[in-house]
């Protein structure tokens, strides 16, 4: 008993002067790739979805843009079970709670799958109502309906995976998570073309395909969704994990489930209101164009996505560094992640920025070479992608404020982007300036959204100095 406790107090004490003594660059670094890994390879097989069904038709290309929306809120779902379970079985384990934590992963596992399936239920019958709320016309409502219904069919896998992935994370798994996230992701990049296409030309020889079109696409994803949560689930099969799910772990009492919804419920906010704006990007794009409008912004939000997930990965390996660092009172440290972050994601974001900005034209005709399409993307991504650099302010203060505790400030920084100011943007601009207005919508709410962070940054900044002094002085007393 006492040589296990010596050799925790060990492994203690060397992960505390890991964190506090290691140079921030190399330990934020160590910390990102495997985040960066995951959400990269999330990324692209979004990417490739989109551009194998732009392929189809530009008809095709704008039914995923209709979707996408309804595919974010069904993942907000999942969001909300996943991070406040995650967040609440941490906590548990730390105070060696093993059984309540079990009881907790096991209420939100069947939570998830039970909203999944009444998503499923409610997303078919009513799938065409659905469609047209998002934004779909009678041009593309067929194309969205045939893709929509896998991504239903699909929502109690994508709920649970949630659940699933954020719990391992939380027992400081996250290598299993990588893994399911991955497998799940190159899965889907290789089905695509084979279920869309009737014949793949892969220049040495020709690969038949089934030929299913934009239905294909929706089969892979959904495929993929399955072996991606079948993968996570088996770490628990196999007793790989700290929790147990099972029937007999659920609680019966249903202030726990309200406490796994309000501790994720800051996330469901960001999720439902990005999912929120992007219903109102597509209503707004179909008065000008209807379907080559949609079909540009469905193209340029995947691309920027993509980027943009590089920094999102960069930012969740600064936030245990940050966080640690806070706790130990090393503010000068906690400054310094800070400055490299920032610094980092600026060169980072400027390499695909300068680029994306020079051939534009390339890049969206790459996914649909349309005139309609590609007249409208090129100006929509130099306005977005142009910005990027400066995301890393927006991204890193709203990681900072999170990793040290400060739930509200973070909670509303969040959600200036897709909500506080796009909305209000997508709403005014379009009936000012035409096309124009929804190009430069996203570009505008990023632009308020730096100039809000700055003010939240320079006070804490300011709080870090005055906590510094005075451990200082409490030091040298």
């Amino acid at each position: 008993m006492q040589e296990t406790l010596k050799a925790n107090l060990t492994t203690a004490e060397a992960q505390y002067n890991k964190m506090v003594n290691t140079s921030v660059g190399k330990l934020i670094s160590k910390l990102a790739i495997p985040t960066v890994i995951s959400m990269l390879i999330t990324s692209v097989y979004n990417l490739a979805d989109t551009y194998f069904v732009s392929q189809i038709s530009k008809q095709s290309s704008a039914a995923v843009g209709i979707v996408f929306p309804i595919m974010s809120i069904i993942q907000a779902f999942g969001f909300t079970l996943g991070m406040g379970s995650g967040s609440l079985i941490s906590i548990k384990l730390g105070q060696k709670k093993n059984q309540e934590a079990s009881m907790i992963s096991s209420t939100a596992f069947f939570a998830a799958i039970l909203t999944g399936l009444l998503i499923t239920i409610f997303g078919n019958l009513f799938s065409s109502s659905i469609m047209i709320g998002a934004g779909a016309t009678d041009e593309i409502l067929e194309q969205s309906n045939l893709y929509g219904k896998f991504i239903f069919w699909g929502a109690p896998f994508m709920c649970a995976s949630f659940v699933l992935n954020n719990d391992l994370r939380a027992e400081g798994k996250a290598f299993f998570s990588m893994i399911a996230l991955t497998s799940g992701g190159l899965l889907n990049i290789i089905l695509d073309p084979i279920f869309i296409f009737d014949k793949i030309d892969l220049k040495l020889f020709t690969l038949h395909g089934i030929n299913l079109g934009i239905t294909g696409a929706a089969l892979a994803t959904f495929i993929s969704q399955i072996v991606s949560f079948s993968i996570l689930f088996s770490f628990y099969l196999r007793k790989k994990s700290v929790c147990v799910i099972s029937i007999k772990n659920i609680s019966k009492k249903i202030v726990d489930l309200g406490k796994i919804l309000t501790t994720g419920l800051p996330s469901f906010a960001r999720q439902g209101l990005g999912s929120f704006s992007a219903i109102l990007l597509n209503n707004a794009a179909k008065t000008y164009g209807d379907v080559d409008a949609i079909a540009a912004m469905t193209i340029v939000t995947k691309i920027c996505m993509f980027v943009a997930s590089i920094m999102i990965g960069i930012g969740q390996g600064f936030s245990p560094v940050s966080g640690y660092n806070y706790g130990a009172k090393r503010y000068d440290r906690v400054k310094q992640a800070y400055k490299f972050l920032v610094l980092s994601e600026m060169c980072i974001m400027s390499l695909f920025a300068i680029p994306g900005f020079i051939f534009a034209k390339q890049i969206i005709s790459v996914f649909r070479d349309d005139p309609g399409v590609i007249s409208v993307g090129i100006v929509a991504l130099r306005w977005q992608i142009a910005f990027l650099p400066l995301h890393a302010v927006i991204v890193g203060t709203n990681m900072l404020m999170q990793s040290t505790k400060h739930v509200k400030q973070a909670a509303y920084l969040s959600m200036n982007r897709q909500g506080i100011y796009f909305i209000p943007a997508i709403l005014i601009l379009p009936p000012l300036l035409g096309i124009t207005g929804v190009e430069i919508s996203q570009f505008v709410a990023d632009v308020l959204s730096t100039i809000t962070a700055i003010p939240f940054l320079i006070w804490f900044l300011k709080k870090l100095d005055i906590m510094e002094r005075e451990e200082k002085q409490g030091s040298n007393s």
